[in-house]
């Protein structure tokens, strides 16, 4: 009927593919077959593997990470702490010994008068003595505050 009104017949509708633009430019991913060949498979090469290709032996970047123990500052107070000997979690253990305070103390009490034995005094106190801080389990020497 539309042959004698002299208006072409319409034509197929484009395909999905056509219409969407996916695969138009691109191989299919299974071998079609030939118009002469069977459709059902026999005879037909399997598709070439396409993979990804191998990584290039690029070196490996090998990163060194220090890791440095937290600064611990020494005072006339046991201290908690990790002991860099032993690895162990301890509180040292101190240990006073007469160091420059105590003897400036000592010179000052006798420039006063204190020589009849009272300039020793400042030999007898802890407050004015440098304090050694030791591990309690392997007795080794971690710290040490000095008054002067």
């Amino acid at each position: 009927m539309s042959a004698l009104s002299g208006i072409p017949a319409p034509s197929a509708p484009p395909s999905y593919e056509e219409t969407t633009g996916i695969n138009v430019n691109y191989p299919h991913p299974y071998p079609v077959p030939d118009p002469g060949q069977k459709p059902d498979g026999k005879g037909m090469n399997p598709p070439p593997y396409t993979g990804q290709p191998m990584p290039a032996n690029n070196p490996v970047t090998v990163q060194t990470v220090y890791v440095q123990q937290p600064v611990v500052v020494f005072y006339d107070r046991p201290v908690q702490m990790c002991c860099p000997s032993c690895n162990q979690m301890i509180v040292t253990r101190l240990s006073y010994e007469s160091g420059a305070l105590t003897w400036l103390s000592c010179g000052g009490l006798c420039l006063l008068g204190c020589i009849a034995g009272c300039c020793l005094i400042p030999f007898c106190i802890d407050a004015l003595k440098d304090v050694d801080h030791f591990c309690p389990n392997c007795n080794a020497h971690v710290g040490s505050y000095k008054r002067l």
